[in-house]
């Protein structure tokens, strides 16, 4: 007499599987739609848009940077400190922008950075709802004055103030350009680390309290450490944003490049050469108007470098909840 085997007991990972194949088969039919493939090739083609631009905008700089470099050998280009391709005997060292430049930045830095932190902190932490709603519009809109006023504020207004106060101090000077910039960029820094400490959960902050620890401490010692990598990247990508700006060096920190650290003097940064040069009056073709592909390529890759960097310090620190 034959016996038929009985069938196999169900697991719960069978049902799991079984439940799981509908939705599956679902999900494959939408996105095996001709709108949900269109869709996924625009968004494509939206990303590579992005990618070809930055390529693009690296090619054009190397290339035309490849005649100023068979001219001017990498060595004077790095180990000259006078910049001057417009007088008969000319010097081609990028140090003499490249210091109006870092002075800029590192005045900026010290202006924004720990007011910046100081604003996210009072933003995310102990403002009131409605000191939140006010303040948090208030700082993106001082992200949108367009930089030309920035300029003029510090020429107008900043330059003669601090002439009150500092002996000696230009009217073409790299303290008001660098005091300026800072002011533009508190807005970047409030706003990403303020993001950053609202991306920790308030789970930690409520276990801090129960240990005793006040407001102040929880805040210190347990949301911003939790959030460092998010406010480390802020404070890199707003120094990037001083290292590219453009109009308020131009107008307010002169065009005498020089290697100083005298925030009192007129200096020239790399952005405000390139304006400089790009006027027009230097003729299409010489080693003159070659020298802002140089420098535009220098720029270029410090930039790349800083948000590099701040991408590299945001997944190192990034904690996971």
């Amino acid at each position: 007499m034959s016996t038929t085997p009985s069938p196999a007991p169900t697991t719960a990972e069978d049902e799991t599987t079984r439940d799981s194949r509908p939705a599956e088969d679902l999900r494959q039919q939408v996105y095996d739609s001709p709108k949900e493939r269109a869709i996924e090739y625009a968004l494509g083609a939206c990303a590579l848009i992005s990618v070809l631009t930055t390529l693009g905008i690296a090619a054009v700089l190397v290339v035309e940077s490849v005649p100023f470099f068979q001219s001017v050998p990498l060595t004077e280009f790095f180990g000259d400190t006078r910049w001057t391709p417009q007088f008969a005997e000319k010097h081609f060292g990028i140090w003499a922008l490249l210091s109006g430049t870092l002075l800029i930045t590192a005045i900026s830095a010290v202006v924004a950075l720990p007011v910046g932190l100081a604003s996210a902190i009072f933003i995310s932490e102990y403002a009131a709802d409605w000191v939140r709603k006010v303040l948090k519009p208030g700082l993106e809109l001082l992200a949108g004055v367009p930089t030309v006023v920035y300029g003029y504020f510090a020429l107008t207004f900043v330059t003669p103030l601090l002439q009150t106060f500092v002996p000696g101090l230009g009217v073409y000077n790299a303290l008001s350009a660098g005091i300026v910039v800072g002011i533009m960029i508190i807005p970047m820094v409030a706003s990403l680390s303020e993001d950053a400490l609202q991306a920790v959960p308030k789970s930690l902050a409520r276990a801090a309290y129960a240990l005793g620890a006040t407001k102040y401490e929880a805040v210190t010692r347990v949301k911003v450490p939790a959030a460092f990598g998010g406010i480390m990247a802020s404070f890199i990508l707003a120094v990037s944003r001083a290292i590219g700006e453009t109009m308020i060096v131009t107008l307010a920190a002169g065009a005498t490049p020089k290697m100083t650290l005298d925030p009192r003097e007129s200096i020239q940064a790399m952005t405000a050469f390139i304006v400089q040069v790009s006027k027009g009056d230097t003729p299409q073709g010489t080693i003159q108007y070659q020298s802002i592909f140089a420098v535009g390529l220098v720029l270029f890759l410090i930039t790349l470098a800083m948000n590099v960097l701040a991408n590299r310090i945001t997944r190192r620190y990034q904690e996971k909840y």
